[in-house]
């Protein structure tokens, strides 16, 4: 499905995850595009991340008083990742021209044990994309729930990228979080650091102040997350794109003691702006 308003078009699945497989300004990407005939969601522009974000360890984690074991869910990865609404097909509420919402009701199964509904908006204007998610437990019992998104950006044209947080996890082997390091670990990105880099970046940066500015030669973009307190960044070496992903907790969250508790009918929201610096 085609969305479009003024300079900005993107190109929506909801029947692949609700995922965005383009995003372009004046005809030019600022999301990394699907290929043609791709099948692996991690070669989509983006997707929401529902009812977690990044890895739960090995799959496994107790939630009051009883163990759970969530299996893998994509070839080659260790842990479970992003949830279950990236690989699930969404149904359409409403759409119009440039804005559409979708819908998932997700029943408990081995992938996620809770009942939840989910909604995802994309709504464009003159100056970029906005991204909302929503998730609502409705389930008789408290889950724990996290939220984000998954943008690939794309890097042909960006200089350098600016943020503001407090602190980075710092990840073993497994790219699960280990300790706490100051921001600059990897650089003073408050101050904007390339993204042509030989090292993997592939780490939560926490007290994000909620807005990353991406220096681009046609114009600078602008992330915002809105109840994201976390930054996602993942920069491979090498490769094309970069992600910057607005996140409400950071990786494994639900093992590190700090998920967020969803009582039964309880809803909670996150949103992530994409536009013009």
């Amino acid at each position: 499905m085609k969305l479009a308003f003024g300079p900005w078009e993107m190109v929506v699945a909801p029947d692949a995850g609700a995922a965005t497989l383009s995003l372009t300004r004046n005809g030019t990407d600022i999301l990394r595009p699907t290929p043609p005939g791709a099948t692996d969601p991690f070669d989509r522009a983006c997707f929401p991340l529902v009812p977690y974000a990044n890895r739960i360890a090995f799959g496994t984690f107790e939630w009051e008083g009883r163990m759970h074991h969530i299996p893998h869910n994509h070839p080659g990865q260790a842990h479970p990742l992003h949830g279950t609404g990236w690989r699930e097909r969404w149904t359409v509420e409403d759409q119009d021209d440039a804005a559409i919402t979708m819908q998932l009701a997700h029943a408990p199964d081995r992938h996620w044990p809770w009942r939840f509904s989910a909604t995802h908006r994309l709504t464009l204007d003159t100056d970029g994309l906005t991204a909302t998610l929503a998730l609502r437990n409705d389930d008789r019992a408290a889950m724990p729930a996290g939220l984000g998104f998954h943008p690939y950006f794309d890097k042909c044209g960006v200089t350098a990228l600016t943020f503001e947080a407090e602190q980075l996890w710092l990840a073993d082997e497994q790219m699960l979080p280990t300790t706490l390091a100051p921001a600059d670990h990897f650089g003073d990105w408050s101050t904007g650091q390339s993204l042509d880099r030989r090292d993997l970046i592939d780490h939560c940066f926490v007290g994000w102040r909620g807005r990353a500015v991406i220096a681009r030669a046609d114009g600078d973009i602008a992330v915002e997350g809105t109840d994201t307190p976390a930054l996602h960044f993942f920069v491979p070496p090498g490769e094309a794109f970069f992600c910057a992903e607005p996140v409400t907790a950071m990786p494994d969250a639900v093992n590190q003691g700090q998920p967020r508790v969803l009582a039964p009918g309880q809803t909670m929201h996150a949103t992530m702006r994409i536009a013009n610096a």
